[in-house]
């Protein structure tokens, strides 16, 4: 799934090239994945609407628009926006001022739209943790104080912080040496430190370098990001630890599959 970096990508991308555009058409190839309204109040209340503005809130984009609705758009696992896009793989596609088209493909129809008057009362939104971003390492420590839960699963819960997921979770627990089966209570301060830091580090060389294209993100100019040459445990069963050398295992925690090195993560 597209996570924080992904997301914040593709939301500095729009804001090059597609803000200040109006929404000329829309052209709907599979209407499973507009959630919110109907399909064909949908169309009605987005066609002339200008883009005014583009926000990211966790994982999920928002383009405030001229009549005072929104986009809400959530690429779950699979979704895509790609601009100018050609509408040959796209379940909706926008036509903006300029003739060109933003197309949102989504080949699982796992995403979301929602055209909405304040997408703040989403309930997905109210429940959202703090962005890391606006994160201090006191406020930080004080999130973690007296947590059961294990490290890795938290990190991962949108309502505890907003963004981070498995690929970045597991990612910041290597930079950091902590396990990912560790309670959350275990860390010791400078661990605490250390993790904060770690997150933070992964989150902006990964928004550096556009992202991450393990399955089917795309930025919006339909190329993959280039973060994965930089990943040092995910998705590296088995292949030496970049530190140690020692092999690198995969466990399933929450649900989902981890990577660690059981040699430099304790």
């Amino acid at each position: 799934m597209p996570e924080l970096p992904e997301v914040e990508t593709i939301k500095r991308e729009l804001e090059k090239t597609v803000l200040g555009k109006k929404i000329t058409g829309v052209k709907i190839n599979n209407s499973k994945v507009i959630k919110q309204p109907g399909t064909a109040s949908f169309v009605k209340n987005i066609k002339n609407a200008r883009i005014n503005n583009i926000l990211r809130k966790g994982k999920l984009l928002i383009l405030e628009l001229s009549s005072g609705k929104s986009l809400a758009v959530h690429l779950r696992m699979t979704g895509q926006l790609v601009y100018p896009g050609d509408c040959k793989r796209s379940r909706v596609s926008f036509k903006l001022s300029g003739n060109k088209w933003l197309d949102f493909n989504d080949s699982r129809l796992l995403g979301e739209l929602r055209l909405l008057g304040d997408w703040r009362q989403l309930k997905f939104v109210k429940n959202l943790g703090p962005e890391p971003f606006d994160l201090t390492l006191d406020e930080f420590k004080h999130m973690l104080a007296g947590r059961k839960t294990k490290i890795k699963p938290l990190l991962m819960d949108q309502t505890f912080i907003s963004g981070v997921g498995n690929l970045y979770a597991a990612e910041a627990l290597f930079r950091a040496k902590i396990h990912p089966g560790r309670p959350a209570r275990s860390l010791s301060g400078k661990d605490k430190a250390r993790l904060f830091r770690a997150v933070i580090v992964v989150l902006r060389e990964a928004i550096k370098y556009k992202g991450s294209s393990l399955d089917q993100y795309v930025q919006l100019s339909n190329k993959p990001g280039d973060y994965v040459k930089y990943h040092k445990v995910y998705a590296r069963a088995g292949k030496p630890c970049l530190i140690c050398k020692t092999p690198v295992k995969r466990t399933t925690l929450g649900g989902r599959g981890t990577y660690f090195c059981p040699q430099c993560q304790k």
